[in-house]
């Protein structure tokens, strides 16, 4: 059997076969205490979503103040977006893990204790930087360690564990409803703060990212961390991370930001245009909206009782949890282009449905039957397509693609487009649909998912294939 032996800070690393790996135990249980880290981003966009609600009959707030409300923490994640990639780089993949859980928590004990609304914008803010962190760390975290016949599973766990957050922050909703509406907002606000401990505790724990690890030229550390995710491939994942790390050392001598955003070579720039793309449809579609608002669509479609409100986004969220499961369990089969295609092509349809019903709930006094139950079943099936396609291969196809040397720093970048554009739509879904109506509000979404399922289409493939050979792919 042919081997290849590659020599790095004097270790001598032989790889004695080609074979691509399945799934560990160990790399299995370290993805997923990465990835609940995103639950604290899934319980705030679910929760806030009824605690809203609250805010408002407590604090007199008008709709704009409420949507900056709403949206702030995604603007205010930008900020954790930019610095996750250096700080990574710098501290280590694991320990900007825990400071993402401890910023968060910060954030959250401001907005449970907010004696007012300008200290209740303040803990958005910190709690946004700390989803900053966490959106950037934990899908590459979970690629860097994953083994490659995985990694689409694994590196999706993020986003499943999004989704369960966004149904605990529903099923709270639904729970604290019935207490004094001057304290339940507090409480569903305030109560994120102990996951967020628990995780940081936990995550202190783990190993640290192999790659990173190579990176920075500790090749033996490396090593007892891929015996324990990779078994009997640790040599040849070695060999092909040093081969990565020694080759990217010998040809770029520029700054990450440089060779990034001023002198790109045509792999990276198609990658950049890639992630930022895919990036930029995962918040342009409008998802986050739509969860954050669907109480007010509810509203307009005839249902009032906040109770009733309530246990239809609990539907919802059920829906969304169901489908990125079923999503992690065959990205690996099927794909990323292919499942990414049938989301944003699911969505567009579904989306173009709500905008319809809408419509017609909107023009009418008496709120047809059929329009309220096209409205909750579109809803249902939009962010269900979204937890098929952009939802979870978002984070795996913007985590894997970049070289090692840039991934961190290239990642944050694309994260933070995500970020930007989730506050936008955030800060303006209400006051645009004023203006235009809910049902033209969900056409302009749907016309955009049509464009998302056009640019899915000439997206690489990249099913199969170890993050070093990512480069070879855009060449062509």
């Amino acid at each position: 059997m042919a081997t290849n032996t590659v020599t790095v800070s004097g270790f001598e690393i032989k790889s004695p076969h080609n074979k691509r790996g399945g799934m560990n135990g160990f790399s299995l249980a370290v993805a997923l205490l990465a990835s609940t880290n995103s639950i604290l981003l899934g319980y705030d966009i679910g929760v806030m979503s009824g605690a809203v609600l609250y805010i408002k009959d407590t604090m007199k707030i008008s709709s704009v103040q409420q949507e900056i409300l709403v949206g702030v923490l995604n603007v205010a994640s930008l900020i954790g977006s930019v610095l996750s990639g250096k700080t990574s780089d710098t501290i280590g993949r694991r320990y900007t893990i825990v400071l993402a859980a401890m910023t968060f928590l910060a954030g959250a004990l401001l907005m449970g204790l907010a004696p007012s609304y300008p200290f209740l914008m303040a803990g958005r803010v910190v709690a946004g930087i700390g989803v900053g962190y966490s959106l950037m760390i934990a899908p590459v975290y979970t690629a860097e360690i994953s083994p490659t016949g995985v990694r689409g599973l694994l590196s999706s766990l993020p986003e499943v564990f999004i989704n369960v957050g966004i149904l605990l922050g529903y099923v709270s909703n639904y729970v604290l409803a019935g207490l004094p509406s001057h304290v339940n907002w507090r409480i569903m606000l305030g109560i994120a703060g102990v996951p967020a401990i628990a995780i940081a505790i936990g995550v202190a724990k783990m190993p640290e990212s192999p790659r990173w690890l190579v990176m920075k030229g500790r090749v033996e550390e490396a090593k007892q961390v891929l015996v324990k995710t990779s078994g009997s491939e640790a040599e040849l994942r070695l060999s092909e991370m040093c081969e990565a790390a020694a080759l990217e050392t010998s040809t770029n001598n520029k700054s990450v930001w440089r060779e990034l955003l001023i002198k790109p070579s045509k792999p990276i720039r198609r990658m950049l245009v890639a992630a930022i793309g895919i990036n930029f449809f995962m918040q342009a579609t409008g998802n986050d909206a739509v969860v954050y608002y669907s109480p007010e669509v509810f509203k307009t479609a005839g249902i009032h009782r906040r109770r009733h409100l309530f246990l239809v986004t609990v539907t919802m969220g059920i829906a969304k949890t169901f489908f990125v499961l079923l999503s992690a369990l065959y990205l690996d089969k099927f794909g990323r282009r292919p499942m990414l295609m049938l989301g944003t092509t699911g969505q567009a349809l579904s989306l173009a449905g709500l905008g319809l019903g809408a419509f017609f709930l909107g023009r009418s006094e008496a709120k047809p039957i059929w329009a309220i139950a096209l409205c909750i079943i579109a809803v249902c099936a939009d962010v269900s397509f979204f937890s098929i396609g952009l939802g979870p291969i978002t984070w795996v196809y913007s985590a894997e693609i970049f070289p090692m040397r840039l991934r961190a720093q290239a990642t944050s970048l694309a994260f933070s487009v995500n970020r930007l554009v989730s506050g936008a739509v955030a800060m303006s879904f209400l006051s645009i649909s004023k203006r235009i109506t809910f049902g033209g509000m969900f056409w302009v979404l749907a016309g955009i998912a049509v464009l998302a399922t056009v640019f899915s289409y000439f997206l690489p493939e990249t099913k199969g294939k170890s993050l070093e050979e990512m480069g070879k792919i855009f060449e062509d």
